[in-house]
């Protein structure tokens, strides 16, 4: 059987790195799998990037569309942060897909990739392993959960959220997939049980056929404990303090509750003295970082490009944080049990998919930073327990997301999808 993998890269983000992984993972199995992307960020010489050549007419042609797309909508806003993608940019691709033997496509996150014609376009049978939102909702990577979400109402000319002003691009790029993709069918992949139930409620995707396969993460080479005083020794960090990780997202720091995890502290650090420090990867300490933001000292770790390293750090902290509103299957979380480290989040979207409360982590009522903090000290103010839950983490990572567990699930689907 031969797979192609399509994402618009394979490191830079979550969902990339998890559809290289995927990739990867189908080494030593009867599948043969590519990968193709618009950026290319790991050293791997076997997976194919770049646009597809363009005569000078397309290029000047796509040029003006965009030109004319950026003038049309210039006075469309909305207090919706996170990513819009409305759909409108393609790498080219499509002939080249259709043209080879790949007997599956498995679509992962391709904005910039593909454009929303582009999706209708393909002549293979398609399975998306769906990392966000995007691909049942608008132009929204996030969109809000709740009864009247317009995914699940349809993108109708008045239901439009407030926050939301000048032409209504979610709901033109909503209409554009309805029309595209009229003929596909899909065959739909979500990490968590949380996010199938989106897909099957919404009006793009509920005729669709949806199956919960989490994504795979190395477990024997990468993802492993390392001893927490030879991680910490590596990393500069004092043997005897108890560090609280938290990985920092740059412009999604209200989606990933930056905010929560610092009304949760005050309380840890009254309760356990000023042995609590935090550990924040993913970014620098901000210009103009004022010490007083946090309760405790704060280590900035930086942006982290090699896992190895990242293993390390996850093995170095006693307890690892994931305050998300909302949230799909983070890699974090996953990875953090993997290196024998409990974590802490809210009882939202694929979270409770990840930890068992009090036995792998703690799982607290949503968005109570106070139950958030209970759940912190629980883990910090015994050892002994720690032992107990970093086992049951690292047990049940290997359970779950080892790919030799994950590639079965996947093989299994593609031939369902084949045979249909």
């Amino acid at each position: 059987m031969k797979v192609v993998h399509l994402s618009t890269d394979d490191y830079s983000g979550g969902a990339s790195r998890a559809a290289y992984r995927l990739h990867q993972s189908f080494a030593e199995s009867a599948v043969t799998s590519t990968m193709r992307v618009l950026e290319h960020q790991t050293a791997n010489t076997q997976i194919k990037a770049g646009r597809a050549p363009r005569t000078l007419e397309q290029k000047i042609k796509s040029r003006l569309e965009r030109i004319w797309w950026e003038h049309k909508n210039r006075h469309w806003a909305t207090d919706n942060p996170i990513l819009h993608s409305f759909g409108q940019i393609s790498a080219g691709i499509v002939d080249e897909i259709n043209r080879s033997d790949a007997e599956i496509v498995n679509l992962h996150w391709i904005a910039k990739l593909l454009s929303i014609e582009d999706i209708g376009k393909l002549s293979k049978p398609i399975v998306w392993t769906v990392h966000d939102m995007w691909a049942f909702c608008g132009g929204e990577h996030v969109a809000p959960d709740h009864a009247q979400s317009r995914f699940r109402q349809g993108y109708l000319a008045d239901n439009r959220p407030q926050g939301e002003s000048g032409p209504d691009l979610n709901r033109f790029a909503w209409e554009a997939k309805r029309l595209a993709w009229a003929q596909q069918k899909f065959a739909i992949v979500t990490p968590s049980r949380w996010m199938a139930t989106c897909v099957a409620q919404s009006v793009l995707f509920r005729e669709a056929t949806v199956r919960v396969i989490p994504n795979p993460l190395d477990t024997e080479l990468v993802w492993t404990p390392i001893d927490r005083q030879s991680a910490r020794s590596r990393l500069g960090l004092n043997k005897n303090k108890a560090y609280v990780l938290f990985g920092s997202a740059g412009g999604m720091t209200q989606l990933k509750g930056e905010d929560l995890l610092r009304a949760a502290m005050p309380g840890v650090v009254a309760a356990l003295g000023d042995e609590v420090e935090l550990l924040i990867f993913g970014q620098y300490a901000p210009a103009g970082y004022d010490t007083a933001a946090w309760p405790c000292r704060v280590n900035w770790l930086g942006p982290v490009r090699d896992d190895r390293v990242m293993a390390c750090i996850y093995s170095a902290a006693d307890v690892m944080v994931v305050p998300s509103r909302q949230d799909n299957l983070p890699n974090t979380a996953v990875e953090a049990h993997a290196c024998g480290t409990p974590v802490v989040a809210f009882k939202v979207g694929g979270l409770p998919d990840i930890i068992e409360h009090q036995k792998t982590g703690w799982l607290a009522a949503p968005f109570d930073t106070d139950d958030l903090g209970r759940g912190i000290q629980w883990i910090l103010s015994d050892r002994q327990r720690w032992q107990v839950l970093s086992k049951h983490a690292r047990d049940n990572a290997v359970a779950k997301y080892s790919p030799s567990v994950i590639v079965p699930q996947y093989i299994d689907y593609y031939q369902t999808v084949l045979g249909r």
